[in-house]
């Protein structure tokens, strides 16, 4: 799951250059503060964050601008924008789809940044960008830190960036106010673990099971264990995602993690009602209620 270096299949628009790039300061400053400060609420409220998930120009540009703002005026706590990728290698199905749409629609790093820029200031929410690690290195690690932290960016999940060669990406984000978050599977030793949190800041995302995203039935008792062993080698909040799509779920994971990260749930919600974007929003809403209301009851 994070042992590819790099992703093959960089021939989509959203992998080159992008606009927009001009004049953004060097000493640009992100938001990691603010994600720390919003995980460290939450656990003060006596509960799990809300992490919500959703590619950037899906189903377009504007409406994934929408759908993001969304997914936190219904009830998440922090938001992951993905970069949507020809190749994934953690996503499932359904993501794939919508990063079709995406690619499909042309959609650029400048609209990635785009959307978080405008889902942050319209809620002031901690927003993330989820990515492969061969679109930053071809766009340069630099440049993009400092565009995402203009763009009031908190930080970038990168679940295929193995913490060896992470240095230089680090260093960059750390000079520009930005979290660097790591992904830990069931299948890491306690000794990876270990070397993986060490490396990573904002928090730790931990993968349920062995596999690609995608909703199921039970998110089962391997994400309990993976949590108890990433704790017991690191202090940083560790957040469940891959399979969490119900209230119910939601409360299960919240009775031992300390975030719930959803995405092909809402991803799924906004695909089932095609062009009817106004539909499709409302069900994002109503799903990040009942999600919300779920994390608060486990």
């Amino acid at each position: 799951m994070a042992g590819t270096a790099h992703i093959h299949g960089t021939s989509a628009p959203a992998h080159h250059d992008a606009d927009g790039s001009a004049g953004v300061p060097g000493d640009a400053t992100g938001r990691a503060d603010l994600l720390t400060s919003v995980l460290a609420r939450a656990r003060e409220e006596g509960r799990a964050a809300l992490v919500g998930y959703l590619p950037a120009g899906f189903p377009t540009v504007d409406g994934g601008v929408a759908a993001c703002t969304a997914l936190l005026a219904g009830g998440c706590d922090v938001v992951e924008v993905g970069l949507p990728h020809s190749d994934p290698v953690l996503d499932g199905p359904v993501i794939q789809t919508a990063d079709d749409i995406a690619l499909r629609g042309g959609v650029r790093i400048a609209d990635v940044l785009r959307t978080v820029r405008e889902a942050h200031a319209a809620t002031g929410a901690p927003v993330l960008v989820m990515t492969y690690w061969n679109p930053v290195d071809r766009y340069g690690p630099e440049r993009f830190a400092a565009e995402l932290a203009a763009a009031g960016g908190a930080g970038c999940i990168l679940p295929d960036l193995p913490v060896e060669e992470s240095a230089a990406w680090r260093k960059s984000a750390e000079h520009h106010g930005l979290a660097t978050v790591f992904v830990v599977a069931p299948s890491s030793r306690d000794e990876r673990l270990a070397k993986i949190t060490a490396a990573g800041s904002g928090f730790v995302y931990a993968a349920s099971l062995m596999g690609v995203t995608g909703t199921r039935a039970s998110v089962g008792g391997q994400a309990r264990d993976l949590v108890t062993r990433t704790r017991a080698v690191t202090d940083l909040p560790v957040c469940v995602g891959l399979g969490v799509s119900d209230r119910a779920q939601a409360a299960e994971v919240a009775g031992f993690a300390d975030g719930v990260i959803v995405g092909s749930a809402f991803v799924k919600a906004l695909l089932e009602h095609g062009d009817d974007l106004d539909a499709g929003l409302a069900a994002v809403r109503h799903l990040a209620g009942e999600l919300a209301a779920g994390v608060r009851e486990g």
